[in-house]
């Protein structure tokens, strides 16, 4: 279907949201005369999302701009299990502890994208192990279980990637797809959810999902999908060569957010300018089609406002503007992102290779290494060819810092303490 007449599904369709629909025609005939109530599960592996879940964060997001009532739903029973899709092992088992710990921290940004309440429109946050807890296990397999088949749960693409492999897939994350699906049924009875989004990986799973939802309840359910995002260069969306790119600021500043999206390829700004800001389309279309030099500036829009919407405006701009001071002007900006080492072992020197395996430069000595043989570390602005090189307090400036460079784009600032 091309042309959608409510308007969310136009705007995820226009905005480049849409990988599959379960039903266009009577999804868009729903929302285009009711107040639907959709959701979107996160699962709690860490203490925060990163860049890669931020797709699912906006589509929460124009769900509620467009009249409707987005669910988030925190994964504290399934997290017990693991998500196996596509997985080539299992994941580590995490303690109750933990889950409810990483479920904290991935709570502290949706806020930033979502208007909660008690309203028909407003957002809710919920937690399926409210549910999955205190399931009776014989009641779950004769009332749930009757309704699956192994046969056609062995022919999903996520499972036959295992088995095609000869890697063991246990029991315990074979009923992760029950439970999942399990968890619809459970939100249409309280929620009144009618609609399943998420990653194209999770296809599988939604649609099972819907058929349970139909069988138990006899209701219409829908699912939507989004595309498995990759850069231009074929990179992971949500990874950076220091690591993930994570949403809280106290796992990743600001300003390092920034400069992820300031980094863009050119081929990828236009379609991440639809995906992760709310720019109007106009404006999209103006700042793609620059050519040259001048998409960089339109990579510094896309940086600001994907990072305006995440942690403010403020925080935003006195990214850009340390960026401006350090890439532009030369100096040594305090809102750099720093690594600080105890004073005492400044003084006596630390290894310039170890120092940036501490400051997330460089995954190990070997990469440092090469780094530097490569010409890509600066001390101070001036290059370092000398691999057994370390860095004291006479490296530190007037400002008492010294400044670690990688390339042209990677900059911190090392702080005695």
């Amino acid at each position: 279907m091309s042309a959608f007449k409510s308007d969310f599904l136009r705007v995820m369709s226009e905005r480049g949201f849409i990988h599959q629909i379960s039903d266009e025609a009577g999804l868009d005939k729903l929302f285009a005369t009711e107040t639907v109530s959709a959701y979107i599960g996160f699962d709690p592996t860490a203490p925060s999302l990163h860049a890669g879940g931020l797709i699912q964060i906006m589509m929460l997001h124009w769900l509620q701009q467009t009249g409707h009532r987005p669910v988030a739903l925190m994964g504290g029973g399934t997290g017990m299990v693991g998500d196996p899709s596509f997985k080539d092992e299992a994941r580590k088992l995490m303690t109750p502890e933990t889950i409810q710990g990483n479920i904290d921290g991935i709570k502290k940004v949706f806020s930033n994208y979502l208007s909660f309440g008690e309203g028909p429109r407003d957002a809710l946050m919920v937690n399926n192990a409210d549910w999955l807890l205190p399931l009776n296990y014989l009641e779950f397999l004769r009332d749930v279980g009757q309704h699956f088949s192994v046969n056609r749960m062995l022919s999903f693409d996520s499972v036959k990637l295992r088995l095609d492999r000869d890697q063991s897939l246990s029991f315990l994350e074979f009923n992760y797809m029950i439970l999942q699906a399990y968890d619809f049924v459970e939100l249409n009875k309280r929620y009144g959810v009618v609609l399943q989004m998420g990653g194209s990986d999770q296809w599988g799973n939604i649609v099972n999902g819907l058929d349970l939802g139909h069988r138990m309840l006899g209701e219409q359910f829908y699912a939507l999908t989004t595309p498995l995002l990759t850069t231009a260069s074929g990179a992971k969306m949500g990874k950076s060569l220091s690591g993930a790119v994570w949403l809280n600021a106290d796992m990743l500043a600001p300003y390092a957010f920034w400069q992820y999206w300031r980094n863009t390829e050119d081929a990828d700004v236009g379609r991440f300018l639809k995906l992760y800001t709310t720019l109007p389309l106009e404006e999209v279309a103006r700042l793609a089609a620059l050519g040259g030099s001048e998409i960089n500036e339109a990579k510094k829009v896309l940086a600001t406002e994907v990072t305006a919407m995440l942690h403010g405006r403020a925080a935003a701009e006195e990214a850009a503007e340390t960026a401006r001071k350090t890439f532009e002007e030369g100096a040594l900006a305090d809102t750099l992102p720093s690594v600080e080492v105890a004073a005492a072992e400044l003084r006596a020197g630390i290894g310039l290779l170890a120092l940036m395996v501490r400051a997330g430069l460089a995954a190990s000595n070997g990469e440092a290494r090469r780094h530097v043989q490569g010409g890509a570390v600066r001390l101070n602005d001036q290059p370092v060819a000398d691999e057994r090189r370390t860095v004291s307090d006479a490296d530190l400036t007037a400002e008492g810092v010294t400044k670690l460079s990688l390339g042209k784009k990677k900059h911190l600032l090392v702080r005695a303490v």
